[in-house]
């Protein structure tokens, strides 16, 4: 069977600087994963025309459903490496900004893999419901050696608390953000034997250590994308709810989290789901050269 190059339309969108690819679902692409390692490559993949970062940390492939309502966008995540992301926070935030931009409503539902999440838009903010931080060692997942949470353990090193804000992370307090190796020291607990499916590695530092309701800083290496991103919705989620876990803070009201992309506000109450809100940007749109089945 021979083979033919096919271009298809995308956009992109960047939540913080978290920076996606979106694509519609009904594009033909017989192979996403090897899509997103092509053009997702920050060394030879997209290029902006402005001038802006090469690649990005994943492609969205979004099927909108306007006969709902609100209406439903069906939300899949190929990060670089191939893999399949269950949640995004910042990708739902990009795909409720794409969806505005088509037909212009405020209001939508995200079906993700770790079930489906409410968005609202408000002026420049993008708010997504994320469900609620779990801590059971079996939704994070953890190995079946822990009976319970694993909270402020030794993990290669690192000092860690787990939990699973759509997917798993493994969240360390520090001093300073700045003061870490992350791409040194990550790498390990993110393939550490206690977290079977790997985990996210995020640090989290106060922005005022004589206030902690002043918020934190937040750096994320990210699974799948296997280096460090300059920003993390389930990351900043997940330091709010291992900060109030540990008891660094006990505040259900909104808790502003800075990735090094820009600022997040992130409510965890004490039962129900957590939130993330933040701007997104609309950056540029293009074509993509792939190879479908020919005649």
């Amino acid at each position: 069977m021979r083979t033919l190059q096919h271009a298809i339309s995308f956009k992109k969108y960047h939540g913080t600087g978290n920076d996606f690819l979106i694509i519609d679902a009904a594009e033909p692409v017989p192979d996403r994963g090897a899509l997103a390692g092509k053009y997702c490559d920050r060394e030879t993949g997209i290029d902006s025309p402005d001038g802006g970062r090469r690649g990005a940390d994943g492609v969205l492939f979004l099927g909108l459903e306007d006969r709902f309502t609100p209406p439903r966008i069906v939300m899949t995540l190929v990060q670089p490496d191939g893999s399949v992301a269950a949640m995004c926070g910042n990708g739902a935030r990009c795909t409720a900004a794409w969806g505005h931009d088509q037909i212009g409503a405020d209001e939508f539902m995200i079906d993700t893999q770790a079930g489906t999440r409410h968005a609202q838009i408000e002026d420049e903010t993008i708010t997504i419901e994320m469900g609620e931080p779990a801590f059971d060692p079996s939704r994070v997942p953890l190995s079946t050696e822990y009976n319970g949470p694993l909270i402020e353990d030794d993990v290669e090193g690192l000092t860690v608390t787990a939990v699973n804000t759509g997917v798993p992370h493994a969240v360390a307090f520090v001093a300073d953000v700045d003061d870490v190796d992350l791409t040194a020291v990550a790498p390990a607990v993110r393939h550490a034997d206690v977290f079977p499916r790997g985990a996210n590695v995020t640090l989290a530092s106060p922005i005022d250590s004589d206030d902690p309701t002043a918020g934190f800083r937040q750096r994320t290496f990210e699974r799948g994308v296997e280096g460090e991103t300059r920003s993390c919705g389930t990351g900043a989620v997940a330091v709010v709810a291992a900060a109030k876990r540990t008891g660094r803070i006990e505040t259900a009201d909104p808790v502003t989290v800075t990735p090094p992309g820009g600022t997040l506000e992130i409510v965890v109450p004490d039962r129900g789901p957590a939130t993330l809100a933040g701007p997104v940007a609309h950056e540029f749109d293009g074509e993509l050269s792939v190879v479908v089945p020919g005649e």
